[in-house]
């Protein structure tokens, strides 16, 4: 990814928005129980998983083994940090757009 954790974490944001959209979509025209389903929800998962390496790790290990190591670790914690502050927008929107009870 790049040296932004801003755009880092708004990159795994997005990533989810869209799995989630789909997700959606894919659950809402399957009307009968198969056996592709579990295959696509591990698939997901592990696509999920690299993805999210890839925008969380890569710039902080290649900085890392550049000999950067602060540099890799601020990197690293700021995503994080960015990226709980997202998620924290997302508890917010559920809890005030989410379905009343």
């Amino acid at each position: 990814m790049t040296k932004n954790p801003f755009f880092n974490a708004l990159a795994a944001g997005a990533y989810i928005i869209f799995v989630v959209l789909i997700l959606n979509t894919v659950m809402k025209t399957e009307s009968e129980d198969t056996i592709f389903i579990p295959m696509f929800m591990i698939s997901m998962f592990v696509l999920s998983a690299s993805v999210m390496a890839y925008v969380f790790l890569l710039q902080p290990v290649m900085l890392y083994l550049d000999g950067s190591k602060r540099e890799a670790v601020d990197l690293f914690v700021k995503t994080v940090g960015v990226f709980a502050c997202i998620t924290v927008v997302f508890l917010a929107a559920l809890l005030l757009l989410g379905p009343q009870t």
